[in-house]
């Protein structure tokens, strides 16, 4: 029977990376950095990627990479949920990781292990696993066309597009134009690549590696919504101990208790839906059922979380410097990642032959 729980070496990965992070990505230097022209934290990246070696978790270790799970890489991505941290792992360390793993390209997986280079697969940020994708047109080894909606592509050093003859090729970023795009979630930025004639190397099929690549996405995702829920419950909570109203603390009102033990019961199981699709990731055992599962659940129940720790915090949560509108947006814009809710739970019924009606 599969072990959901946490061993004690994620445990304590997971105290080496809160530690991290509350170092570097504290709430008002996250704020003011989607302010700013540099939205990427990548003194922060530096030191999960480099400093901790996170970046290769799932690079095997005669490749450079530290040989461990998915599991791994999901308490990586519960912190990072936690911290709303704008550093590129998802993009680079999970999805681009992938892909590579896919292709057998040894050489660029071991420069993406090493932290030192961030690679992103070319495929927009709202493509689910196994739905079409744009690719470019591939002439004589250059590759020319425009990708949009690709996340993190503004911190990339190699960019991975798919070309029209099935190919993945790995592109230098100083060889296209990166264009930011309006993102919901400042902390993801999104961009706009364009490619005119850039030369491009072969590392696989595109077909299988997106593929893969979205569904380990998907999946891992889900741990990140999870870190989202649970610091807008944890810190909910906290704030109604707190605040006062009529001399006793407002968390003591009924209807309150009542939104928060409902909240807890959403968040417990989205917990337990994350860790099922991790653990499936890494067995290889009804992956594409669990990724389907988790993602159909993850969605809707991070937004809610995030939209009661906004509405329970009144007039405090609405301010620019509180930093919930930044796990709203982060929600709001997961929700649509790798697929809706909607698309996950199709796909999980063609799975299971269940057919919607």
């Amino acid at each position: 029977m599969t072990d959901l729980l946490y061993a004690e070496e994620e445990e304590a990965l997971r105290a080496a990376v809160r530690d991290l992070l509350a170092d570097h990505c504290d709430a008002p230097g996250v704020i003011a950095r989607t302010e700013s022209d540099a939205p990427h934290d990548l003194a922060a990246w530096k030191a999960l990627a480099d400093g901790m070696g996170l970046a290769g978790l799932l690079v095997p270790e005669e490749l450079g990479g530290q040989g461990a799970s998915h599991r791994e890489v999901a308490v990586v991505l519960e912190e990072l949920g936690r911290a709303v941290a704008p550093v590129p792992y998802l993009t680079s360390a999970v999805v681009a990781t992938e892909a590579l793993l896919e292709c057998g390209d040894e050489e660029l997986l071991g420069k993406l292990a090493s932290g030192r280079t961030i690679g992103v697969l070319a495929v927009g940020l709202q493509v689910a696993p196994g739905a079409a994708f744009q690719a470019v047109r591939v002439e004589d080894g250059r590759l020319t066309g425009e990708l949009t909606g690709i996340a993190d592509a503004v911190a990339a050093d190699v960019l991975l597009v798919p070309g029209d003859d099935g190919g993945l090729y790995a592109v230098a970023a100083d060889a296209v134009s990166v264009t930011p795009q309006i993102a919901f979630d400042l902390t993801r930025p999104l961009a706009a690549v364009t490619l005119d004639g850039a030369a491009g190397r072969r590392v696989g099929d595109a077909g299988p590696a997106v593929r893969r690549a979205l569904r380990a996405g998907a999946g891992l995702l889900a741990s990140e919504q999870f870190g989202v829920a649970e610091w807008a419950l944890t810190e909910t909570v906290r704030y109604l101990k707190e605040r006062k109203q009529f001399n006793r603390p407002v968390g003591g009102f009924q209807a309150l208790k009542h939104r928060l033990a409902q909240l807890w019961l959403e968040v417990v199981n989205l917990r337990a839906a994350a860790r099922g699709a991790a653990d499936a990731l890494a067995s290889g055992v009804d992956a594409d059922v669990l990724v389907a599962v988790a993602q159909a659940y993850a969605a809707p129940v991070a937004v809610r979380a995030a939209e009661e720790a906004l509405q329970l915090h009144a007039g405090i949560g609405m301010t620019w410097e509180h930093p919930i509108h930044l796990y709203l947006k982060r929600a709001k814009a997961d929700s649509i990642a790798f697929g809706t809710a909607g698309a996950h739970r199709e796909a999980l019924a063609a799975l299971v032959d269940l057919q919607m009606p």
